[in-house]
């Protein structure tokens, strides 16, 4: 019998991150051997140190052998906390403190890990808009060229006569990568893309930084109030959000704000701008934003990257250029977009991305402020101190790389148990408001194509010479289009919103930057895989619980992972098989004629799944399922067994 698990109202009601104000009930089951003469819940505010005790009562018996106690508690104030139960027993004190699955374990002592507790502000609200949508990120210089001539472009920036060779990679005379050849994407090849888009079921577009800037990633603004004339015009920007507008799909800005470029009109080393800027003058209007040790030529710059000039993001004059009444966050917002991703947001000062968050929220209340953040964000430390990005006064929700370890890790022979706990302790830890906006992902500018990740030969710090003449073999793309639609599967029905990395959903490869940042190989997609991405997309849009549902794990154990997402009126069974075997996959009873998608078999009361196979079974809600009644139904029938190697071979059977 369990003594306390985090994640079961029996034991701590409610369950997960908590609005300030909520009163938890809290109840542990003790073995009668113990003979505990006294318990008390024990919690710890994150930010002050402080420790709270909460005295329990005894609160009756279970059976012959075991008995409760329980309490209530509240927290103080908005904030991360931590918590553990002490006991007084004949055997002296003992601990409850954190185990595998929420589970609490018997200890001698408490400085073993103990259960976190987020408390966030009451009236936290996320964009109704993006819950149960899908998001395609965007390299605009690579995804699509309108045929518009392009003018005013710097003249040392090469632009390519052929859209599908790899990108430029090797170092200059002067043993520089300069990230200078652009391929001619542009906004109005995203507009003109718009139905393909709309074709994936997508409802909202994240570009990469499009302002001007010398580079091709554009990571160097050069001007935050001017669209790159490579890409177009800010005219052609609010054609994109306008359009965009009338096919259901939102757009949002990548914000780079913790540096500039030094080749931009604030900084302006290289003098291509005419203004003064602060390399040239401790008079100009721009020299406060920077971090100069020994002026000019010695500063603060990102990872040492002496292009890349770091800002004092709460100088007043560039807190107020940036989120003023007419600053940069309002006028693009003003323009068409509906919000912005924080780039190397645990970069930025929280006090910056509050700043940031009040001039969002005060032009447009419905916009979106996304955080770049790797990590666990409830619970992140950066520069020597805790964050609070999920506490409702920063971001509305974080780029998920956490679910991308759970994915990939599956994938690459992780226990499927041991990775649905990734997803369920994250689960656990964020709050609702924000985990139904979570930017689900599993590749991005920043890594390796998925396909290459999953099927290719590992990098190993290997250079760029060998990633640029390495591709898949035949046999090897066969795989990994297999472990596409496996890992998309996954993507796409767990709690948050499914975000496709341009090319992604064709088939494109490619190892560490520049190969991930190929073109979109128009004309040359597998569109085997691009129909698998439509009808992935088709279902999500077809099934309610997957916009706001709750998840409960079912089946997840060696090369399978299991769970169903359920809402007030529905419940849809997601399994996933890693294995290189058939395996038949029992459903508990409600789901037994439901209604199938992406060409599920089922036979009677199982699901057949090849090897690197989804099956997903629809149900009308019956009477609550709980953990309990699907744990019965995985004892009744062991759901993870061996078959033929073929789905026929085991119908036959």
């Amino acid at each position: 019998m369990k003594l306390f698990n985090s994640r079961d109202a029996a034991f701590r009601s409610p369950t997960g991150a908590v609005p300030f104000g909520t009163r938890l009930h809290f109840k542990i089951t003790l073995p009668r051997d113990l003979h505990c003469s006294g318990a008390f819940l024990a919690v710890k505010d994150d930010r002050f140190g402080d420790t709270i005790i909460f005295g329990m009562y005894w609160c009756g018996m279970v059976g012959d052998d075991h008995e409760q106690w329980e309490c209530d508690a509240e927290m103080e104030h908005v904030g991360l906390y931590w918590y553990h139960f002490g006991l007084d027993t004949c055997y002296g004190k003992r601990y409850i403190m954190k185990g595998f699955g929420g589970d609490g374990y018997l200890s001698e002592t408490d400085h073993d890990p103990r259960f976190q507790l987020l408390c966030y502000e009451k009236d936290f609200q996320t964009p109704s808009w993006l819950p149960g949508g899908i998001m395609y990120q965007i390299f605009p210089d690579r995804f699509f060229c309108s045929g518009e001539p392009k003018t005013g472009i710097y003249p040392d920036k090469k632009l390519h006569t052929d859209w599908y060779r790899i990108p430029d990679w090797r170092p200059d005379e002067n043993g520089i990568v300069t990230n200078s050849d652009f391929f001619g994407g542009d906004l109005k090849g995203i507009t003109m893309k718009l139905p393909y888009l709309q074709s994936l079921g997508v409802t909202c577009i994240y570009l990469n930084p499009i302002f001007e800037a010398y580079s091709n990633h554009r990571y160097d603004t050069g001007n935050y109030e001017r669209i790159d004339p490579v890409l177009g015009d800010e005219d052609d920007f609010r054609e994109l959000c306008r359009k965009a507008a009338e096919c259901g799909i939102r757009i949002i800005n990548d914000g780079v704000f913790s540096h500039t470029g030094s080749d931009s009109i604030y900084f302006n080393r290289q003098n291509r701008y005419p203004d003064t800027g602060a390399y040239h003058s401790k008079e100009s209007p721009y020299f406060t934003w920077y971090k100069f040790i020994e002026w000019p030529n010695v500063y603060n710059s990102w990872w040492g990257f002496d292009t890349l000039p770091e800002v004092e993001e709460l100088s007043e004059s560039f807190n107020e250029y940036i989120n003023g009444e007419n600053g940069i966050i309002r006028k693009w917002l003003r323009a068409g977009n509906s919000g912005w991703r924080l780039d190397v947001a645990d970069e930025l000062p929280d006090r910056f991305i509050e700043y940031i968050r009040e001039a969002v929220k005060s032009e447009k209340p419905d916009a979106l402020l996304l955080g770049e953040v790797w990590e666990d964000a409830s619970n992140k430390e950066s520069y020597g101190s805790r964050r609070s990005f999920l506490y409702g006064k920063s971001l509305d929700s974080v780029m998920n790389y956490p679910f991308r370890d759970a994915i990939l890790g599956f994938l690459d022979c992780g226990d499927g148990r041991d990775m649905i706990e990734i997803v369920l302790n994250v689960l656990e830890n964020y709050p609702r408001p924000v985990i139904r906006s979570l930017m689900n992902l599993l590749g991005t500018h920043d890594t390796e194509r998925v396909i290459t990740l999953l099927a290719g030969e590992r990098q190993n710090g290997r250079g760029r010479e060998w990633q640029a003449a390495t591709h898949l073999s035949p046999e090897q793309r066969a795989y990994g289009l297999r472990r596409m639609r496996l890992a998309s599967g996954i993507l796409y029905t767990l709690p948050g919103v499914p975000c496709i990395y341009y090319g992604d959903e064709a088939g494109v490869e490619g190892y560490r930057d520049p190969f991930n940042r190929g073109t979109y190989p128009w004309g040359r997609e597998d569109e085997e895989l691009l129909s698998w991405y439509r009808q992935l997309g088709q279902m999500r849009h077809a099934c309610s619980c997957l916009v706001d549902g709750d998840l409960l794990e079912y089946g997840s154990g060696g090369r399978t992972m299991g769970y169903i997402r359920e809402d007030e009126n529905e419940r849809l069974l997601c399994v996933f098989n890693a294995s290189d075997q058939t395996i038949r996959f029992h459903m508990p009873a409600e789901f037994i004629g439901g209604k199938t998608f992406m060409g599920t078999m089922v036979d009677d009361d199982e699901i057949i799944l090849p090897r690197d196979s989804c099956g997903f079974v629809l149900s009308p809600k019956a009477p609550a399922l709980s953990q309990e009644d699907i744990s019965a139904a995985l004892a009744a029938k062991q759901g993870l067994l061996p078959a033929a190697d073929s789905a026929e071979e085991t119908l036959d059977k």
